[in-house]
């Protein structure tokens, strides 16, 4: 059996013990839990799907080169440019 499995085992032998204001409380939980877990789910598959496809191998190519050891640091990026950019 999986840790997983085990959990839901353990989380269902707890539930059979609670009141009704906790099965409320844990009910309304899970539905705001899981409505969040879909609605990111289909906004990163939405949004990419919506971007043009130039655009999509643009950013591929640029995952690829990161992968790859190209780029430049957050850290970098900031002592190089920070300046610049909040300077008048």
């Amino acid at each position: 059996m999986s840790a997983t499995e085990v959990l839901r085992e353990d989380v269902k032998e707890l539930i059979d013990h609670a009141g009704d204001e906790l099965l409320r409380k844990v009910k309304a939980m899970l539905e705001v839990e899981i409505e969040e877990d879909l609605d990111e789910k289909n906004m990163e598959e939405e949004n990419w799907d919506d971007l043009p496809e130039e655009l999509q191998a643009m950013i591929d190519r640029g995952i690829k080169q990161a992968d790859e050891g190209g780029g430049m640091p957050h850290e970098e990026v900031v002592a190089k440019y920070y300046p610049q950019w909040f300077t008048k």
